[in-house]
């Protein structure tokens, strides 16, 4: 097996004086970098799913803003400001559920608000890859945290992609995943489909493979009866947006096996790191929902699979309550049984990590 705490998968580059992105639409049956250079491009990328996943969302938005920088000082270096500005709203739009991407972009911003002195694309760029690294590096320290609350021989449950192809690399719940396998206490991982993107099929597997990680891939509607039969002992997910509640916003379909996870006495875990957690937005009911074409429920890979005259309802996200989770865990500790105040503690400490904060 290789390195369990080395990833082999790189989604997001910067190469070149360009970014270039895995086009994960390809995947797995061709491995394809796009090379971008203009913000429109990124912009088209976050909201054509050539990169997804809420962390990398945010260092790609990041990136973009570095490219916006470059061309709006090139084309008016005394005044440049106020079109970058218009640049991060055309990124923001993109995506709307993900709060990585409104967090990155904050953070470029104040940069930008704290005055550069001439030319400001070296200056972000700085800030955009300590903004990657930084993910990395939590994704590593949580996949420890994770690891940590499983007990040996456990059968564990994931649903979308989380790994290097979702964040800056190793991954939010894929990094727990990983860091099981490495200690020895997951003996097997379960990937759902994830329709209608099918991320588990065509990235989840694709991902642990490339890592010689062992996965067996299931329909969404067989979650319940593996459970029911006992092979799942945790069920681990991300997030796309955390309310200051605990309730999670996560791929369409996280909710259901939640419910069928509490129904089994399966735990549950969520991992994202701290940027995920947004304490303006009071719980899960506030969080806007991403509506995408129902062309992407009707179709797989362009080929027809529905009536010609039949609707569709594509909703990305679903919201799990967080009397229905067991964990979150980010790369500043692990709260148990998440409420208000243990999160609000948690986001208020300097601490790379804090003391388990449980029920």
């Amino acid at each position: 097996m290789s390195d369990p705490h080395h990833d082999s998968v790189q989604a997001i580059v910067w190469r070149e004086d360009a970014l270039q992105l895995l086009d994960q639409r390809l995947l797995p049956q061709q491995e394809t970098y796009l090379t971008l250079t203009e913000v429109a491009e990124v912009a088209a990328a976050i909201r054509d799913m050539v990169v997804r996943g809420a962390p990398a969302i945010g260092i790609t938005a990041a990136y973009g803003l570095v490219l916006a920088a470059r061309e709006r000082y090139r084309e008016n270096p005394d005044d440049w400001t106020v079109a970058l500005g218009q640049d991060a709203a055309l990124l923001l739009a993109a995506r709307p559920t993900a709060v990585n991407l409104k967090w990155a972009l904050a953070r470029l911003q104040a940069r930008v608000k704290a005055g550069i002195d001439g030319d400001p694309e070296p200056v972000l760029l700085v800030e955009a890859q300590a903004i990657h690294a930084e993910d990395v590096a939590a994704n590593r320290h949580m996949g420890a945290l994770g690891a940590a609350l499983l007990s040996p021989h456990s059968g564990v449950l994931t649903h979308c992609n989380t790994g290097a192809l979702a964040t800056g690399g190793y991954g939010t719940a894929l990094g727990v995943i990983r860091a099981g396998v490495a200690v020895g206490t997951i003996e097997r991982v379960y990937a759902d489909e994830t329709r209608p993107w099918l991320q588990g099929a065509r990235l989840t597997a694709w991902e642990l493979l490339q890592d010689d990680i062992p996965v067996t891939l299931i329909a969404d509607g067989a979650a319940a009866l593996l459970m029911q039969q006992g092979q799942v002992h945790w069920l681990i997910v991300g997030a796309d947006r955390i309310a200051a509640n605990g309730d999670v916003a996560n791929k369409i379909g996280t909710y259901t096996a939640a419910l069928v996870a509490r129904h089994h006495g399966v735990k549950v875990m969520v991992v994202a790191p701290t940027s995920t957690v947004d304490l303006d937005t009071p719980d899960g009911a506030a969080i806007p929902i991403e509506q995408r074409d129902a062309a992407e429920l009707l179709r797989i890979a362009g080929a027809p699979i529905a009536p010609p005259d039949a609707d569709a309802w594509n909703p990305v996200f679903d919201i799990t309550p967080a009397a229905l989770i067991d964990a979150i865990v980010t790369e500043k500790g692990v709260v148990q049984a998440p409420d208000t105040a243990k999160l609000r503690a948690m986001m208020a400490s300097d601490s790379p990590a804090i003391a388990t904060a449980n029920a």
